[in-house]
């Protein structure tokens, strides 16, 4: 895809000016990383505060008194009693089990708000419109941007626009006009840390950037980092450590799927791969999504083959980096159950050498997020 071809969010021009390294991502134009650098991108947002551009992901409304209902038939996670300004995690899944795409839902006195991601964006809203459509209107949001403001000192600088902020608490959301811009946020991201995803018209996202660049905490930060901060966070990225080829037992995502749509729960079922779901939950899955960690210097890449000490292949890295936190090489990948135990010790193959890496618990650095 030629740049001319690529999308721009409504900050294209701020990331311009502001010296990024423009890469395609998800169909966009988007920073990969500003003059600062990845690494101390990735240190300043883990110090202080972080802006990202996340304007490229998708945001829809579902309206309607059906709206919870009909998105339980498509996602095996508890809508209907998500309170009031609450957001959840959730996940789209087919037949087979495998999962379509991740998504974040909050509710709405008026609608649910539904934050997919970029490179699914245009087949979600497809499936939602399939699926639901007929029970629920969906609407896509294609002129709201969204800002991403994340770490310890996010709240401090946000608060500066609105001191009502620091009342909420993590996955919770609400309506709040920032020095005189409208707004819809929630305290949610995807670094681990503490912060704030904000979304604002496209008109008005330009100067909310501006507003909150003048913080002294805040410095923008490029996709570059976004990438190795959710890695430490052990966070999956879709397309990389979930796909149509994985189901949320396998991901290591079970946490997703409350008591009350799972077999013998309420609402237990209804949703594509159900029984697939149920059966694993049940009986444990094959492979297993797991965080792994090296003592030496080799950075391990996704796509980079796991073997036993005997050269039994047994798995495959999906994310990899050196954690600028960490000090170390740390990825996830998925391992045959059997290797799966924290502590096991695998290999990976990087470049026909094979390099220690324990089985170890994610987040690989303990995640800031604030909760009253």
């Amino acid at each position: 895809m030629s740049s001319a071809e690529l999308l721009k969010t409504p900050l294209h021009a701020l990331h311009i000016e502001l010296g990024a390294k423009m890469v395609p991502f998800g169909g966009y134009d988007m920073p990969v990383q500003y003059p600062m650098g990845v690494m101390a991108e990735h240190k300043h947002t883990r110090a202080a505060a972080g802006l990202f551009d996340v304007s490229h992901m998708g945001q829809v409304l579902l309206k309607g008194a059906n709206a919870a209902a009909a998105m339980e038939t498509i996602v095996p996670v508890d809508v209907i009693d998500l309170g009031l300004f609450k957001q959840r995690y959730a996940l789209f899944t087919n037949e087979a089990g495998g999962i379509l795409d991740d998504l974040m839902i909050a509710r709405r006195p008026d609608d649910l708000f539904v934050v997919v991601n970029a490179g699914c964006k245009v087949q979600d809203i497809a499936h939602m419109q399939a699926k639901i459509g007929g029970q629920c209107e969906v609407v896509p949001l294609p002129d709201q941007a969204l800002l991403a403001l994340q770490g310890p000192q996010a709240v401090t600088a946000l608060s500066r626009l609105n001191p009502e902020v620091a009342k909420l608490t993590f996955m919770t959301g609400g309506f709040f006009n920032l020095d005189g811009i409208d707004t819809f946020l929630t305290r949610s991201g995807y670094t681990g840390e503490d912060g704030f995803e904000i979304s604002v018209h496209a008109d008005h996202a330009v100067a909310l950037a501006r507003k909150l660049l003048a913080q002294p905490e805040v410095k923008p930060i490029g996709l570059g980092a976004r990438d190795s901060l959710r890695l430490e966070a052990g966070l999956c990225l879709y397309g990389h450590d979930i796909n149509t080829d994985t189901n949320p037992v396998e991901a290591s995502l079970t946490w997703a799927i409350q008591k009350v749509r799972r077999a013998g729960g309420a609402r237990a079922g209804g949703y594509p791969g159900a029984a697939v779901i149920d059966e694993q939950l049940a009986n444990g899955a094959a492979r297993k999504r797991v965080g792994l960690v090296s003592s030496e210097r080799m950075p391990v890449r996704e796509g980079a083959k796991l073997v036993t000490a005997e050269g039994v292949e047994i798995g495959v890295v999906t994310s990899g980096t050196v954690g600028p936190t960490v000090g170390k090489p740390v990825a996830l990948g998925y391992v045959a159950r059997e290797h799966a135990a924290l502590g096991t010790e695998i290999f990976a193959i990087v470049r026909d050498k094979r390099t220690p890496m324990t089985v170890s618990s994610t987040p690989f650095t303990p995640n800031g997020y604030y909760r009253g």
